[in-house]
């Protein structure tokens, strides 16, 4: 990437470390392409772009100590705002972030707060990051296959490289595919399934990760995370556009 390029790469430092090379190659300059094409014609993409990097902005590199992975983002109006599995404040809570506030009361006997704004949990070190994204409205996986992917795979691979003693929750099949990445011997990886009403009761109520994500991360020297959330919520900065 020529130094101009990376001097408008609008991304956290420590990510934009991590991250720079990356926009150079393929696939992110078809990807890039792609969106604008998408854009041009009049289609409606989530999280605005403003807000596609937001996880990263939220949650420095250097601060990450727990990923949560999702799928792609939410594809209604006014859900997506690039922190997997949240919504900004005032946004009804989706049923799958229902189900897993419900299994941080089980486990912790947390109480939900009433919104879905999860950006307590990435302001101490919680990645909320979904394998892909953006999406189309309207149409869950309508980016899928076009770069994200291996965009994302990069994300794991350098946080597993570089920095020690993780936690990463992976829910369902595509987030557990990424397992692969990450040295089970230095993180700890957790797996459920998805926790979508589809899925839920097949192993992701009942599976304690936020108890056993707690107990690594003291047995490890780091503080735990308070999974509750604000009352007041407060949704994230908005980032600048990444790139050209």
């Amino acid at each position: 990437m020529s130094a101009a390029a990376s001097d408008r790469l609008r991304l956290e430092p420590g990510w934009k470390r991590e991250l720079a090379p990356l926009f150079e190659r393929e696939p992110m300059p078809s990807l890039r392409a792609f969106l604008r094409a998408e854009l041009a014609a009049g289609k409606t993409v989530y999280p605005p772009p403003g807000k596609i990097f937001a996880a990263f902005d939220a949650t420095p590199f250097d601060a990450v100590r727990v990923v949560i992975l999702g799928q792609d983002p939410y594809h209604g109006p006014g859900q997506a705002h690039g922190l997997a599995f949240s919504v900004p404040p005032g946004i009804p809570v989706p049923p799958s972030l229902r189900n897993v506030l419900a299994e941080i009361a089980s486990d912790l006997g947390i109480a939900p707060a009433g919104h879905g704004c999860l950006m307590h949990w990435a302001r101490q070190g919680v990645l909320l990051l979904n394998a892909v994204l953006t999406v189309e409205r309207g149409r869950a996986g309508a980016h899928q296959g076009r770069g994200w992917e291996q965009f994302t795979d990069a994300v794991i691979a350098r946080l597993d490289q570089h920095r020690e003693h993780l936690v990463f929750m992976l829910w369902g099949s595509p987030a557990q595919a990424k397992g692969r990445l990450v040295d089970g011997r230095r993180h700890l990886v957790l797996k459920a399934p998805h926790p979508s009403p589809l899925s839920a009761h097949r192993g992701f109520f009942g599976c304690r990760h936020f108890s056993r994500c707690n107990d690594w991360l003291r047995e490890h020297g780091s503080p735990a995370i308070d999974w509750s959330l604000p009352v007041t919520a407060a949704g994230p900065a908005t980032p600048g556009p990444v790139g050209d």
